[in-house]
């Protein structure tokens, strides 16, 4: 297996355990890099630039050591020459090629970033296009991983490992045929000491990868441990359970001591094995070219040069292994970019919703599944005519808030018709439909923002006067006065700084401010008091007065007051009417608003 090279590497006296991580693989490394390299094509001009700067620093650092031999020569009088010009010119070269391994770093960064930002401009275009269906069935944190990780591993590679892996082959290959045209005896003999490198490198790092893998694992797990242990001590505590967790923890910080010192021990071993394949290559070199130097094959300044060249070629060799690791990481990451990037994203097509102040909706037998083979919607009919309350009731699991899923189009139902004053929901757009439509959830979502920012989230070209208004009727104009900069107060951590109930309030008021023909209200106040329950459902009679309003409730107080109350089980409706009538018919309403008047949890 590869090695992943980190940027820590390139900080002198890093400890070389660190340098040994696990690496990713693509499933398809050859589709992944030819993609990625057209990325490289849109900054041609940079990659160009970079590659003629890695060859001059390249050319530079090769011919660097034969002048140092020839100013040895020139001492010893076995050539002739100014000496003066000789180190002059050898000043300059070095000289030449620092400020090319500077202008490289520059250069490679900007091509770095460019590429980064064309990448993580399109992920970012497409995550916000994919559809509901997407993210529900993918890990948010995945998702933000491929964003951030995958993307940072790329740019990583790109900045540091690209330039470096030019610049080791072409190290290689303009050193291994300096060497050979000095003395092509002892360019074959300085080589054995590769060998033994490469094969020092396979066995030591092997053995390196194999229990930092197990470290890593065990370290996961012992977090884990403590973790539990302080999130549940109250559990713990309660059961008397401490030896137990104790005992276990012991276990696994003993395998995890195990592992650390067998990782610390091959790592350890890496830096004196190399070193002492270095002095075995430089006493090869003192040995075979004295005698070189003796028979007048070589020159005394060629020896000098030949253990720069052995050194100068031994450490490409150790870094391009590195690096060909972190490339294949980097290759991963750039794969699970464009697996998002192919996702196909929400429909936009679509005609714009009917131009009518009523909104009458009408759900013929639709039939939904999350997965085929497994009904959620069963058969759901249902008029819900505009202007009036409707209250969705019934069990979780129900299916009560994928009927929102589906009006939304988050979802497209699989047979059936919704329809919209008779437009089907199907021929109209998503971003009209949902213009028309506003939603307060159970967990309200603020966003890092100004108090007006968020209240205009839903209609950005609000005016002042239009959202003074929506804080009348919401009730929440006391609320945002007693705030300390008021409308310009600042949420922050997605409205932490403010009080659930507080939130709850601006959500509503921001689907006031978004005045739409469709009202949906999903558990808005199941996580306030009664106090604050009491205020929220005033304000939203306002917000529901003379609009199309569907509410999902698990507290049945709340929807008392409803036009029309349907109670649904698996994805069917048992039960519709209003409060009164529902109750005395005694059926699953009736047991469902007995049980919580018994105080029992629905």
């Amino acid at each position: 297996m590869g090695e992943k090279r980190t940027p820590e590497q390139n900080i002198p006296g890093m400890n070389r355990k660190e340098r040994f991580v696990e690496v990713e693989y693509a499933q398809n490394a050859g589709a992944a890099l030819k993609r990625l390299i057209l990325y490289f094509l849109h900054e041609r001009v940079l990659v160009l630039l970079m590659l003629l700067v890695v060859l001059f620093g390249t050319c530079c650092g090769i011919c660097a050591p034969g002048l140092q031999s020839r100013a040895i020569d020139i001492i010893a009088g076995s050539a002739g020459g100014s000496l003066a010009h000789t180190l002059g010119f050898m000043l300059a070269v070095y000289l030449l090629y620092s400020g090319g391994q500077l202008l490289q770093g520059l250069i490679s960064a900007r091509l770095s970033q460019s590429i980064v930002k064309r990448l993580r401009d399109e992920l970012f275009d497409r995550i916000v296009d994919l559809p509901v269906r997407y993210l529900d069935t993918h890990s948010h944190g995945d998702v933000m991983s491929r964003m951030t990780n995958d993307i940072e591993n790329i740019s990583t590679t790109v900045s540091q490992s690209l330039p470096s892996f030019f610049s080791g082959v072409l190290t290689i290959a303009g050193t291994t045929a300096v060497m050979i045209w000095y003395c092509w005896q002892l360019a074959f003999l300085s080589l054995i000491t590769v060998f033994l490198t490469l094969a020092a490198t396979k066995v030591l790092s092997g053995r390196v990868r194999k229990y930092s893998r197990k470290r890593q694992m065990l370290l996961g797990r012992l977090n884990g441990t403590v973790e539990e242990m302080i999130s549940g001590c109250h559990t713990v505590t309660a059961y008397s359970h401490q030896e137990i967790t104790i005992r276990d923890f012991c276990d696994t910080a003993d395998s995890l001591t195990r592992a650390g010192i067998r990782t610390d021990i091959f790592s350890g071993v890496m830096g004196p094995v190399m070193n002492c394949i270095g002095n075995i290559g430089f006493v090869i070199i003192a040995v075979f070219g004295g005698y070189f130097a003796y028979r007048g094959i070589i020159s005394v300044g060629v020896i000098s040069a030949f253990i720069v060249y052995a050194k100068q070629f031994s450490r490409p060799v150790n870094e391009i292994a590195q690096i060909y690791g972190q490339i294949q990481t980097a290759v991963a990451g750039a794969e699970r970019v464009f697996a998002v990037l192919d996702e196909r994203e929400e429909g936009k097509a679509g005609e714009e919703m009917n131009d009518e102040p009523a909104a009458d909706i009408t759900f013929r037998n639709v039939n939904f599944s999350y997965e085929p083979g497994h009904p959620v919607i069963r058969d759901f009919s249902l008029r819900v005519p505009s202007g009036k309350k409707v209250a969705l009731v019934g069990a979780t699991g129900s299916g009560k808030t994928t009927i929102v899923n589906l009006l939304m189009r988050f979802y497209d139902i699989e047979s059936g018709e919704i329809c919209i004053n008779s437009q089907n929901i199907q021929d109209i757009s998503r971003e009209s439909l949902r213009k028309n439509t506003a939603i307060v959830l159970q967990d309200t979502v603020l966003f890092t923002d100004t108090v007006k920012n968020n209240l205009k989230y839903g209609k950005e070209d609000a005016s002042d006067r239009e959202v003074e208004e929506a804080l009348r009727l919401s009730r929440c104009g006391g609320m945002i006065s007693g705030l300390p900069q008021g409308m310009d107060t600042m949420l922050t951590g997605a409205g932490e700084n403010i009080s659930q109930g507080q939130r709850q309030l601006l959500a509503i008021a921001r689907a006031f401010v978004a005045d739409p023909k469709i009202l949906i209200l999903d558990e808005a106040t199941s996580n306030v008091d009664t106090r604050t329950e009491k205020a929220i459902q005033d304000a939203m009679q306002n917000v529901m007065k003379n609009r199309t309003s569907i509410v999902i409730a698990h507290r049945l107080s709340t929807i008392r007051d409803s036009d029309l109350i349907v109670v649904m089980d698996h994805g069917r409706i048992v039960e519709k009417g209003s409060h009164s009538e529902l109750l005395e018919r005694k059926g699953k309403y009736y047991e469902l608003y007995m049980t919580q008047y018994a105080g029992f949890a629905t």
